[in-house]
């Protein structure tokens, strides 16, 4: 589930006291949503909320929209002259003809090969 970065404080705050309300004061609960109310207040009064946003983002984000592909290439050879030219770095991610490669060191002789790496778009049914 994606869930929103760009929230508004005062809603959130809105619904925090709307649970809040069910708990009797000094229970657990109640503590709980005090000190969450109290730190997004905290942020927000210290100029953090966008650093708050961003942090908020990545930690939800799925990993899948984390993947980064550094180059794309229409053909084999297009990919293969690139990595001839030393130009890719071990562990990058590439796309040729549609499909991922991970450039990996090669086991005999030197230099970087490609590893066929499915991106996430190839496992979607």
């Amino acid at each position: 589930m994606a869930y929103n970065s760009n929230f508004d404080v005062d809603a959130v705050m809105a619904v925090l006291g709307t649970i809040g309300e069910r708990f009797q004061d000094g229970t657990p609960e109640d503590e709980a949503l005090r000190i969450a109310a109290v730190a997004l207040l905290y942020v927000r009064e210290n100029g953090k909320l966008e650093d708050y946003r961003e942090y908020f983002r990545r930690f939800f984000i799925p990993a899948s929209e984390s993947i980064v592909v550094v180059q794309s290439f229409s053909t084999t050879e297009e990919a293969d002259a690139w990595l001839a030219q030393r130009l890719g770095q071990e562990g990058d991610l590439v796309r040729v003809a549609g499909k991922g490669f991970r450039v990996i060191p090669r086991r005999k002789g030197g230099g970087l090969m490609f590893l066929r790496t499915p991106l996430p778009e190839e496992m979607e049914p």
